[in-house]
């Protein structure tokens, strides 16, 4: 997993909790050096982003879907704002922004050698329900769930977002 995923969840924390809150996690993560030398594109075990997720749980008291929901807030609205607008302003809505997502993945993984985003496939049983099949080792499709209400945010829509598997996510448009 690339570094930029460790640097956005930095920017949420210390921005909402301050600076000793990131240290703490990183200390109860394990890890109380990743900082030093971290960049967008260095590659980072996934095993440390997810004792990441559980220390940030746990130091924030709250749950990983909490964790997850915030996250990706602010990863939609705020962190890829900086890098990625051009990719939100090529859709018109949630939805086809949404349904570009397997597309923008299937780019970065030819842009960033070792990149292994997840990837997704798409089923949509009426025109105000799309299901994307989320396909990823990681098992975070919490995280997904989250990014995907923060997209439902970024287009000033009200998606129903709900998880219906462990690798499916139903949104439903208004």
């Amino acid at each position: 997993m690339k570094g930029t995923i460790i640097i956005c969840l930095r920017e949420l924390v210390e921005g909402k909790f301050g600076k000793d809150k990131w240290a703490n996690i990183l200390k109860e993560a394990g890890v109380p050096d990743l900082d030093k030398g971290l960049t967008t594109f260095k590659d980072i075990d996934e095993a440390i982003v997810g004792k990441l997720f559980n220390a940030t749980c746990k130091i924030l008291g709250i749950s990983f879907q909490q964790a997850a929901d915030a996250f990706g807030d602010y990863w939609v609205n705020v962190y890829s704002q900086k890098y990625y607008k051009p990719y939100y302003m090529t859709a018109k809505n949630a939805k086809d922004f949404l349904l570009k997502m397997d597309e923008v993945h299937q780019k970065t993984t030819q842009a960033l050698p070792g990149s292994k985003p997840p990837r997704f496939d798409y089923e949509m049983p009426d025109d105000k329900t799309l299901i994307m099949k989320y396909k990823s080792h990681r098992n975070l499709i919490d995280v997904l769930v989250g990014l995907i209400k923060g997209v439902g945010k970024f287009y000033k829509e009200n998606l129903q977002v709900r998880k219906i598997g462990n690798d499916k996510v139903e949104i439903k448009f208004s």
